[in-house]
């Protein structure tokens, strides 16, 4: 009788930990059917050369402690560009080398929950031509209950040096700096 109820206290106590274990993430997948990421890199300083990343994939974590943890995938040949030669000419090697790279992969520092919601910094390392570097988003507001709402749109802008990159053609015609924006759109993670 006490092995019986030693055992049943122990099950017991297996049962209720487990749910808490569980319920030390909570994870949020990035939509890839309607996020998309931009681009825009100077021209003769004139004008702007602008693209948008079609795809983008990923998640973001939320540990116990409410830290948030933003992971995100951006596939190159998911180009959309203005003309086929600009498209092509931003794919090849001297520019983002989408044959030997063919994606660009962000992740950030964990960050206190709030502050999807309220907007603020959001460091971290953007990974783009075999390099990593650190990078620093600033996240807009978001205007979604605190719970994530289905489709929550995130949108977080940063800018990266061309140089730092190794992108080290087309010096006179091209800034160096190029602004990254994400639109990203949250779901509830299927469990």
């Amino acid at each position: 009788m006490i092995h019986t109820l030693a055992a049943t206290l122990a099950l017991s106590g297996l049962i209720l930990v487990v749910p808490a274990a569980r319920a030390t993430t909570t994870d949020f997948r990035i939509d890839p059917t309607i996020s998309h990421a931009e681009f825009g890199v100077r021209l003769l300083w004139l004008h702007t050369i602008n693209g948008q990343f079609q795809q983008i994939s990923g998640h973001v974590r939320r540990n116990a402690a409410g830290l948030a943890t933003v992971d995100a995938q951006i596939t190159l040949d998911e180009v959309k560009m203005s003309s086929q030669n600009m498209r092509s000419r931003v794919l090849a090697p001297d520019f983002f080398d989408a044959a030997r790279y063919p994606t660009i992969h962000f992740i950030s520092d964990p960050v206190p929950w709030s502050r999807l919601s309220l907007g603020g910094q959001l460091p971290g390392a953007l990974t783009m031509r075999g390099v990593t570097l650190p990078i620093r988003f600033e996240l807009q507001p978001m205007h979604c209950a605190a719970a994530v709402a289905p489709h929550c749109p995130i949108k977080v802008h940063g800018s990266v040096s061309r140089e730092a990159l190794g992108m080290t053609s087309h010096r006179m015609a091209l800034s160096d700096d190029v602004q990254i924006e994400l639109m990203i759109t949250l779901d509830p993670a299927p469990e």
